[in-house]
Order: structure tokens, then sequence, then C-alpha cells
């Protein structure tokens, strides 16, 4: 291991996916972009610390739409080509056999010289049983049995390897609950001699390893934590630690990894204010700090809007609260300028991806998430005949893009739902769903579009960052008052709200009327308050919702204590 990287005490930041580069597919989605631009800005910013996660060599899957349906395929990519080997492994015990654990770096580059390392674990080795080799292939695949087995090794063969590799560690940062498992190893490190202990006296040093680890919780809903049946712990883990120990820290009647990581962090947080406040509910009266996600300035500003702010606001990428100045020192034509380049590339790719020809005129309205049930995407397509009539008064077109995990039904269902959708309302409203949604693809739309709509079932929104993105690039935000929006949304200074704080079931509704009212007419008919609109979400939204403003609260208020 370079001397640069374990000569100097690290925070150690574990994740089951990150999104460190378009062309690595070691991430699904949300989760490890906003693992990719916490590393980005902890290179920038030069922070210390070390990253373990998986390597995921089949990647999560390469999307393809054929009839209107979902075909995946899986993406096998070659790690040689990108990063280095290291000359280290470890072995984690499963089902009572040892699993070897070997590993990958890649040095996430930063500004002014910083750089993050970034461990990522495999198991594709000749030591292990061709089923042990595919344990870290797939992002999220397989069963219950396949998944603990991948947090077995991100867990207890992350810690170890880091010790392996001589990184010295001052704390361990759960991003989600996937890590749990290091808490487990920290308590056999710091078990009490037996000898020593009263009866009734718990075996490990709990508050000791608390105090080692934190923990950002993402998940809002009780449906969305990894639980394992005891016996199937039983046979992946054995006695790892005493079974009343571990039932009082992760939960009766399941190994709930959320509830493991709680119990065993000194500080917990949430992904935004509302979220942080639903999370304590949800982890009956438990204190859960927010700190509300960010995005990475540098890598969500489109080539037009990295020009324009670097002659108009220098500085920007190292200090993005610099973009506040925007508004007032920006001008409108060369807003408009930036967008407009911004928006032709984003057609021209359309057009060779789809074959659809989307007129540069018209608004283009964005929509492009993970394909699941509580992101409502059929939600602008509820009232098919409301939609057509604003559409004849204020043309419009609509990009979509998403993915569904292979496993959920109702996702998938909701693609083909869209597609149908999209054959309904053909000549009347231009449509295109763009295949395989990816950093490259996101950066595209979230700087190309006019309009950027989110629309989840409240309060399931953790906090959501494609808007944030968007924002970077001028384009206004379209969403239900959920996750970050509560916090980012200035009624017609930033973007729009559809409906209120509360209710679902009358979004559809508002979302036509807002569109109808206040949205379109605004782009066709007042093109200086559009302009403001747009500044207003870079001066207010950019300026604030950056992932630099996000890592130095972590330092501040998380790792340096």
């Amino acid at each position: 291991m370079p001397d640069e990287f374990n000569r100097t005490p690290r925070i150690a930041y574990f994740t089951m996916e990150v999104a460190l580069r378009n062309d690595i597919p070691t991430y699904a989605g949300g989760l490890g972009v906003l693992a990719g631009d916490t590393l980005r800005s902890a290179a920038d910013l030069q922070l210390p610390m070390v990253t373990v996660s998986l390597i995921s060599r089949a990647g999560y899957f390469r999307q393809e739409i054929v009839d209107g349906r979902q075909v995946e395929r899986a993406q096998f990519w070659d790690p040689a080509q990108s990063l280095r080997s290291l000359n280290a492994k470890v072995a984690v015990n499963i089902e009572c056999r040892q699993v070897w654990v070997g590993a990958w770096m890649y040095v996430l580059p930063g500004i002014d010289g910083g750089r993050q390392p970034v461990v990522l674990l495999d198991t594709d080795l000749a030591e292990n049983s061709a089923p042990d080799r595919e344990i870290t292939h797939y992002l999220y695949g397989g069963d219950d049995h396949y998944r603990l087995q991948q947090e077995i090794v991100l867990g207890i063969g992350g810690i170890k390897m880091l010790q392996a590799l001589d990184f010295q560690v001052l704390r361990y940062h759960m991003n989600e609950g996937h890590s749990a498992l290091l808490g487990l190893h920290l308590l056999q490190r710091f078990a009490y001699d037996s000898a020593d202990l009263r009866p009734g006296e718990p075996p490990y040093d709990i508050p000791r390893v608390r105090a080692l680890c934190d923990f950002t919780t993402h998940t809002p809903v009780e449906a969305g934590h990894d639980r394992f049946p005891y016996d199937l712990v039983q046979a992946e883990l054995g006695d790892y630690i005493e079974r009343p120990a571990l039932r009082h820290l992760a939960g009766d009647d399941s190994l709930n990894m959320t509830l493991l990581a709680l119990n065993l962090s000194e500080r917990v947080n949430g992904v935004a204010k509302r979220h942080a406040e639903v999370s304590s509910r949800l982890f009956h009266g438990s204190k859960v700090n927010a700190i509300t996600n960010g995005v990475h300035a540098c890598t969500w500003t489109s080539e037009p809007f990295r020009k324009l702010y670097d002659e108009y606001v220098p500085g920007w990428g190292h200090e993005p609260e610099l973009l506040g100045r925007v508004d007032c020192c920006a001008p409108d034509a060369a807003i408009w300028s930036a967008h407009t380049r911004a928006k032709q590339d984003l057609l021209a790719l359309v057009k060779a991806r789809t074959g659809v020809a989307l007129n540069p005129e018209l608004p283009v309205i964005g929509f492009a998430r993970r394909m699941t049930a509580y992101k409502r995407p059929a939600l602008l397509f509820a009232d098919l005949d409301r939609l057509r009539a604003i559409a004849d008064r204020y043309p419009l077109q609509i990009l979509l893009a998403g993915k569904a995990h292979p496993r959920d039904r109702q996702g998938k269902q909701l693609i083909e739902n869209l597609h149908a959708y999209m054959r309904a309302l053909q000549g009347r409203i231009a449509t295109a769903f763009l295949a395989d949604y990816d950093m490259d693809l996101a950066l595209a739309m979230v700087s190309g579009v006019d309009v950027w709509l989110n629309t989840p079932l409240r309060p399931m929104e953790a906090s959501g960052t494609s808007g944030m993105k968007a924002s970077f690039n001028g384009v206004p935000h379209l969403s239900v008052l959920d996750g970050w929006w509560l916090e980012g949304c200035i009624e017609g200074v930033t973007g729009w709200a559809i409906g209120n704080h509360v209710d679902n079931g009358g979004d559809a509704p508002a979302l036509y009327q807002k569109l109808e009212d206040k949205v379109l007419p605004l782009f066709y008919e007042n093109r200086p308050g559009w302009l403001a609109v747009m500044k207003g979400a870079i001066s207010k939204n950019a300026a604030f919702f950056n992932s630099h403003r996000m890592m130095r609260r972590y330092a501040s208020e998380v790792y340096i204590r």
C-alpha cells in the first residue's frame, strides 16, 4: 500500500455501491451516485478517507427496451483495465468454510491534488469454489442467501482488508445498513475476558464500538431495510457473537441491518430534515440528525454551464456557494445560450438513440428515476385527456428514463405502462424513453431538459438528488414536497411545488394545474421571468445543495469530534 494513504489516519467509508466513473459499473442508482459525490468532494477538500465497496464484476445490469419491456443484460467488465490489484487477501467464514477476499484499488482524483483511495473487494479468486467466486459479481443480485454473503464480505471482509493493508482507521462510516456486520467484527475485537465478567454483564464493550461508528440511513420506510432470518444468519455466520447479544442489537424476529447499524453507532443521520424526522419516529425515538444531501458541482454541471461559471463566478468548483452570485452577475443571454447548447446536445442524443426528433423550441419535461411504485413515474399520465388538452394550449414534450430492479415486477410493469401511454399520445405529444440510464445519460438529461419532474409518494423520498443536479444547469424543479425539495423549494423562485406537504391523493390534478397555470405560461409568455427562475435554481439551490457543503458538515459534526 502506498505510504501516501496509510501514513495518515482515515475515516473508513463503507458502501455497497459507489459510482466512480460511468464506465465502472459498481453502482445501481442514487445511493451509489451519492457515495461517488461524497468521495469526489472528499478528494477536492482533501479529507482523509478510505472507501470500501464491492467489485461487482457483472455490474448491476444493462437495460434494453424490447417492445416496451425491460430486458436485463449482465454488464461484465475487466477491473484490470481501470484498477490496480492489491497484494492482500483475507478470509471470512461463511457456512463454516473459509472464503478468500482479494482487493482492487481505484484512486479518485480531486482538484488541487487531492486523492481518495477506494478499495473494492473481490471473491473471484482461485482459492474459492465456483459459487464463492461469484459472491461479489452481481450488485444487489440473488436471494437473501446471496445478499447476506455479500454483506458478510463487505462488512467483515472489508474491515479485515483495511487491517491487512495497514490503514489506520479513525472511525467507520456506514453508508446505509449493508455494511453493519462490521460492527460484529468490532464487538469481537473488543470482547471482555469472560473471567472478568459478572453474571448478567454484556460480554462486549458496546460503548467502545459505538464510539468508533457512524451511520447514514437513506430509507424512510420499514420495508426498505435489509432483514435476514436468524436461521439463515446462523447457517452463514454461526455463533459469530453470542445470540442474545445479537438479538438485543439487531431485533428479536430477524436480523435488521439498519437496527444493528443504529445500535452500534454513536451518531446517526438522515439525508434531509424531513427524513431525519421520519426516521426518528421509525426508530422509536432514536436521535437521528439531519445532514441534507448534496451533489458534486463539477461532475453534474454541463460543459456550457462550466464555461459560463468559469467566466462569471471563478472558483465555483471549490466553493459552490459562490454560485449565489449568479442571479446578479451572469447575463440572461449567457444563461439562455448555455442552456440552449445543453438542450441541443440532449436532443441530438435522443435522436441518435431513439429516432425521435424533439423540437428545440418546445419545452421538454424530464423524468428519470429508479422505476418503482413509490416514485410514481406514471403520475404525469394519470389523465391523458387533461394532458392532451394542456398540450393543445401549450405544446410540450416528455423525456423519460430509468431502470426497474430485475425482481421488481411492479417496477417493470410501470415501464410497460409508460410505453403504452407514449403510444397513446403519439401524434399529440412527442415522447421518448432513453434506455440504460447511467451517469452520462443523467448529466445529459438534467442539463438539457427545461423542467425536471419528481413525483414520489410522501414521505418515501428520503432526499432525492437529481433535482439538485438539474439546478446546477439552471433547470427548474417541479416536484412533490418531500425529501430535499421541502428545503429547496421557493415557489416561483427555484421551481414549483406539486400539492401540499401531506396529501398524496390530489397530486395529479395539482400537477396538471401547476403546468397549465404557472410553468408553461411562464415558459411561453415571459422569457425574462423564466430566466429569473433558472437563475434562482442556480443561486438558491445549487449554491447550497452541493456535496462540498455536505462533506464540510460531516467533517465538522461527525468525523472531527
